[in-house]
């Protein structure tokens, strides 16, 4: 199952990650553990389609099958949808009412499908509109910045805009991060030392719940392919390295 995916940072403090991608054939997708929530756009033959998915605290497998073409903003810690508590949509997904070739509903409101090139311009109506905001703390205490509030407070805010424990995103994180330098070539023990694990087994059962991947089987994979346990082509999701966002 061949699979082409392209992803960039951004410049805006909203967004994380903005990708599109393509999928031709049939085969198993390991989607990997995220702590973003995203908004994500995908064709597949005629018919298009428009999702919120919420955040992923577990590695999971969808099969796929026949050609689709997908294009998502992946949106910062902090970042939330007042109508759409985060807490409903960790492991979830919430699909557009109404989809047309180029316009979806949100929020009861029609809104043009933006493309990858103007995902900030579409963000930036989402925020005038009021359908987007920000607590801008959130984002920089998931990175190890210092709140100006109590400790409760920030756990509060923090499941607020992420329906997620900071602990919970810090592990997501730090598996993901693993995953690309041993997926780069980096040795197991060194990875251990660099990202604070235990020891070798301690990462290993971070991989499997999070990534879905050994070290070994990370450590082989081109581009992103694998071969699965029972001989079917298994591809990841789109994988790439946790990046502190712009300055508040």
């Amino acid at each position: 199952m061949p699979v082409e995916s392209v992803h960039r940072g951004s410049d805006s403090r909203y967004v994380a990650r903005v990708w599109h991608g393509r999928a031709s054939g049939a085969g198993t997708m390991t989607s990997v553990a995220t702590s973003h929530w995203e908004l994500v756009f995908w064709r597949d033959g005629h018919r298009a389609h428009a999702a919120v998915r919420g955040p992923e605290t577990a590695a999971t497998a969808a099969r796929i099958a026949g050609d689709s073409d997908s294009f998502g903003i992946t949106f910062a810690h902090g970042a939330t949808m007042p109508h759409l508590p985060a807490s409903a949509l960790v492991d979830g997904e919430l699909e557009s009412p109404h989809v047309t070739a180029d316009r979806f509903v949100l929020r009861g409101e029609e809104w043009p499908i933006p493309r990858p090139d103007d995902a900030e311009a579409f963000v930036d109506r989402l925020v005038r509109a009021g359908v987007l905001v920000r607590d801008p703390l959130v984002d920089d205490v998931v990175w190890g910045g210092a709140a100006r509030v109590g400790t409760r407070s920030v756990q509060r805010r923090v499941a607020a805009a992420t329906g997620l424990t900071q602990g919970t995103i810090r592990q997501i994180d730090r598996a993901r991060t693993a995953a690309v330098l041993l997926r780069e070539g980096a040795v197991p023990l060194d990875v251990v030392h660099g990202l604070g694990y235990f020891d070798q087994p301690h990462l290993a059962r971070a991989l499997r719940r999070f990534i879905g991947r050994t070290a070994a089987q990370l450590r082989e994979t081109r581009a992103g392919a694998a071969v699965g346990d029972h001989g079917a082509t298994d591809t990841m999701s789109l994988l790439y390295k946790p990046e502190q966002p712009p300055s508040s």
